[in-house]
């Protein structure tokens, strides 16, 4: 079982080594990048490569580690006792058993995702290091041990918003997923535009680097937004000569697609304001 690119994702050869190094020592892969640099896809690719059932876990800044392994609604519970519920006396019928637990149970290996992990509260992957580790858990309500049949492939990703423990850092096997050099993501679009006019396809890029390169530029545009731009160019059927968008600003053709707020805007055009200034 070997991880590679697949037809819609392309995998930097960095890439795909981490992802065969996790899978080979049985160890959570820590995924960082930034946002839009495909870090939820891989995990979708991953399971679609080594053909592996996917369970995907998104965690919010409100998730709680518990909710991954099972949840007990005591309030379900309490309510039909008052009804007279026959169903009351069995506690099972009360718990509601999380992605881990569902990952765990599966008749055969899942790749198990948990997204976005530094969204959470920082107590959040300390809450998950034996499970995680031992692959077990106990439900304290029924006395029962959760144990995982077979050991799933976990990916989890990160936006780098918060530092994670260094004790949940130690069992995890760590890659950062660099934004891609011009070759690789001429690559990544030609897999979703494989009839992209290579003249636009050059020029529409270089555009794209040069505005992530801006100084100042609050958040940089990433692989998904130039993406979303290149289909707009496409359905505009837009030339290389026609990118440069409205002289009067300098901004780019379809830029809202690209530029995410009004500080990234507004740079623009009082960088397009001083170089009139200049001339």
């Amino acid at each position: 079982m070997k991880f590679a690119s697949t037809e819609s994702y392309v995998a930097s050869n960095d890439l795909a080594l981490a992802v065969n190094a996790a899978v080979t020592l049985q160890r959570p892969l820590l995924v960082k990048g930034e946002p839009g640099t495909g870090k939820t896809e891989l995990a979708r690719q991953v399971a679609m490569s080594l053909g592996l059932p996917l369970i995907e876990w998104h965690v919010k800044s409100t998730t709680k580690a518990q909710q991954g392994l099972y949840e007990y609604d005591a309030v379900s519970r309490l309510r039909d006792s008052q009804l007279g519920e026959a169903q009351v006396h069995e506690v099972r019928n009360y718990i509601r058993k999380g992605k881990l637990w569902q990952a765990f149970e599966a008749e055969e290996r899942v790749v198990l995702l948990i997204d976005e992990i530094d969204k959470a509260d920082i107590e959040f992957p300390n809450d998950l290091l034996q499970e995680l580790d031992r692959m077990e858990f106990h439900v304290y309500e029924t006395g029962e041990m959760v144990r995982a049949r077979h050991r799933p492939v976990v990916i989890i990703t990160s936006n780098n918003e918060k530092e994670l423990p260094d004790a949940f850092l130690r069992r995890c096997f760590f890659h950062y997923i660099r934004f891609p050099d011009a070759e690789v993501l001429a690559a990544i679009v030609r897999v979703h535009f494989p009839d992209i006019k290579a003249q636009l396809l050059t020029a529409a890029l270089t555009q794209f680097y040069e505005i992530r390169e801006v100084p100042g530029l609050k958040k940089k545009p990433s692989t998904s937004e130039v993406l979303d731009w290149l289909r707009l160019l496409l359905a505009e059927d837009l030339a290389p000569e026609d990118l440069r968008g409205d002289a009067r600003n300098a901004l780019p053709r379809l830029h809202g697609a690209l530029l995410k707020n009004e500080q990234d805007v507004q740079l623009f055009e009082r960088l397009a304001f001083m170089a009139r200034g200049q001339r």
